[in-house]
């Protein structure tokens, strides 16, 4: 049922007529590299180094919008700091990404909190020890294995973060709209696809409720903090990195449609797009 929901409002937002759209709009993107698209064509960042895309979901959802300013501030790798002070990437330094913000601000999208976890440190980990034990769970039992969860304790950690960042928006931006967009899903619920994604069979499902849970955690902070959130995770089961190459959103290890690996290709972009824009719709 959600995929048929979302192939209308696919078709809904690319036919909106122009008299629909705001007469001035002006639109700030925030966000790492689920927000930036790398490796999506084509890429467009300055400098180079933040992997951003003409194609990720706040350049389609411009486009849906006809927004008559768009700044796209994201960038790869980016947390909650490089909000507000800047971010060594290769090529050179990117500002900090609410220098794109003014008072003018009316539309502001947020992606952020996957690498305050370690995103990308998680994957090699449990990459890692899938190899030693595949049929087990390893990676879980290594994040486990002072009788705490220290995914969980990072994802807890979030919270405040994205609370601030939404108060330091409205600070600069007092009359924007502010999106919080959560994390397409990445892995399946159960079992994986090794080597596809090397994680072990139990870990699968461990990287996953670690997902759900920091989507949830970033939505009652933007709750709390008086913003919307935008939910990809919810209306991409069957669509990530495990699923055949026509089917998923999020690319594996060894990609088949142009994006970084592990991360979302155009399509899951026009989905996360969709998403936003029926959100901006709904928050008129």
């Amino acid at each position: 049922m959600r995929s048929v929901v979302l192939t209308l409002l696919l078709l809904l937002a690319t036919a909106i007529p122009a008299s629909a759209a705001k007469p001035t709009l002006d639109y700030v993107a925030l966000g790492d590299s689920y927000a930036a698209g790398p490796g999506i064509p084509a890429q467009n960042g300055v400098p180079p180094g933040c992997g951003r895309s003409d194609h990720n979901y706040p350049a389609v959802l411009a486009q849906w919008l006809r927004t008559t300013a768009f700044r796209d501030m994201t960038c790869s790798g980016a947390t909650t700091v490089h909000m507000t002070s800047p971010q060594q990437i290769p090529g050179g330094q990117h500002q900090p990404q609410l220098n794109g913000l003014s008072r003018d601000t009316d539309l502001v999208t947020l992606t952020i909190g996957g690498n305050d976890i370690g995103f990308g440190e998680i994957l090699a980990r449990c990459g890692q020890e899938g190899a030693t034990d595949p049929t087990g769970d390893p990676c879980r039992r290594y994040y486990t294995r002072d009788g705490r969860d220290v995914l969980a304790e990072r994802v807890a950690a979030v919270a405040p973060k994205i609370t601030r960042v939404v108060a330091d928006i409205r600070a600069r931006s007092p009359h924007a709209k502010i999106l919080v967009v959560g994390y397409l899903r990445i892995l399946p619920p159960d079992t994986g696809c090794w080597p596809a994604v090397p994680f072990a069979a139990g870990d699968t499902a461990y990287f996953d409720a670690t997902e759900r849970l920091l989507n949830s955690t970033i939505e009652q902070a933007a709750v709390a903090a008086r913003a919307r959130f935008v939910d990809p995770y919810a209306f991409s089961l069957n669509h990530d990195a495990c699923q055949p190459p026509d089917r998923r959103w999020v690319e594996p290890l060894r990609p088949a449609a142009p994006a970084a690996p592990i991360h979302p290709n155009a399509d899951g972009m026009r989905l996360t797009a969709a998403l936003a824009w029926l959100t901006t719709l709904l928050a008129r």
